[in-house]
């Protein structure tokens, strides 16, 4: 019985550590065993070093300046505040620049087409005179939205602004009829969709920090609620592919990552979901329970800048983090 009980609560934290946004391995029963480091899924160059998020940016830039230079001498074209993100991440100057030479061989090779469609998209999304946000753009927008955007809809995954400029990207994976989606698009278009959704994170992001002077991140609040079975796997391992790239393009952008209303009897399981992380993404693990999230049946409200579940969210996302 006891060993039904683990399996079964093994196959829910699967699901849980599927939507963590820096990839995911399979947990199975096993003896203790000191975790392996082959199975931890960011790049091992990263430094475990705390968040940058909402610092000076300038005071930043300033005591960067030596690696940021360095990097503007071969990549001049790349922005200040891009070349800073990658400094932050990593321990040295040739660490650094090696990861962005990655990077920007990405942007002008097999991502050139998801990159400048999220630009062009950003562009109509803010073109509106009352400088205000046109999301639909961006949907629309989206690599393979046709047959996507029926499944991804603000019911079940949206991202909000913090009053600070954060961004807060919540998902309820309980929502998601990911077998159906699956059965309409293949592993590799779904992560090329899940890397747009995250340029766009980026491109808002360091938008804000140029303008605030406080360097912005994506703050992840994944909420666990009603989820019963471990997702399809396709849509684990699109998750996971594209999440691996995560912070090897987008460098100091990922805030604290929140598991939120985790059920009572995953609560003892805990200590199983961290070893599967390294260092930089176990220290911004959080696991809350957010009541006002947990009430709402679909995520539909907190889209409405009127609705007053919205304002109880963003609150109790303040006294979460």
């Amino acid at each position: 019985m006891k060993r039904l009980i683990l399996l079964a609560a093994l196959a829910l934290l699967n699901a849980v550590a599927a939507f963590v946004s820096s990839g995911q391995n399979t947990l199975r029963p096993t003896t203790k065993s000191a975790p392996n480091p082959q199975r931890q899924l960011i790049d091992s160059r990263l430094q475990a070093t705390k968040s940058s998020g909402g610092a000076n940016v300038n005071s930043l830039l300033s005591a960067n300046r030596a690696t940021i230079d360095a990097m503007g001498k071969e990549f001049p074209d790349v922005p200040e505040i891009t070349r800073l993100r990658f400094a932050l991440a990593f321990s040295s100057q040739a660490e650094a620049k090696r990861a962005l030479r990655e990077s920007v061989a990405f942007r002008k090779g097999v991502g050139r087409s998801l990159v400048e469609s999220a630009a062009k998209a950003y562009e109509e999304a803010t073109s509106n005179t009352n400088g205000g946000w046109d999301n639909e753009a961006v949907r629309v927008a989206a690599p393979h939205a046709a047959s996507i955007n029926r499944f991804i809809t603000p019911k079940n995954i949206l991202t909000l602004s913090a009053d600070n400029g954060d961004l807060i990207y919540v998902i309820r994976a309980s929502l998601i009829n990911d077998r159906m989606l699956m059965n309409r698009v293949t592993v590799k278009q779904m992560g090329e969709f899940f890397l747009y959704v995250k340029e766009i994170h980026n491109i808002v992001a360091d938008a804000r920090s140029m303008k605030s002077g406080r360097l912005c991140e994506v703050i992840f609040a994944n909420d666990i609620s009603g989820i019963r079975v471990p997702p399809d796997p396709r849509f684990s391992k699109a998750l996971t592919e594209s999440s691996k790239q995560y912070e090897k393009l987008y460098p100091s952008l990922a805030g604290p990552t929140m598991i939120l209303n985790l059920p009572f009897v995953l609560q003892a399981f805990i200590g199983l979901i961290k070893p599967l992380f390294p260092p930089t993404v176990q220290d911004r693990l959080k696991f809350k329970s957010a009541p006002v999230l947990a009430r709402l049946k679909e995520l539909t409200p907190l889209s409405s800048s009127n609705d007053r579940s919205r304002k109880a969210f963003l609150t109790e996302i303040k006294t979460l983090l």
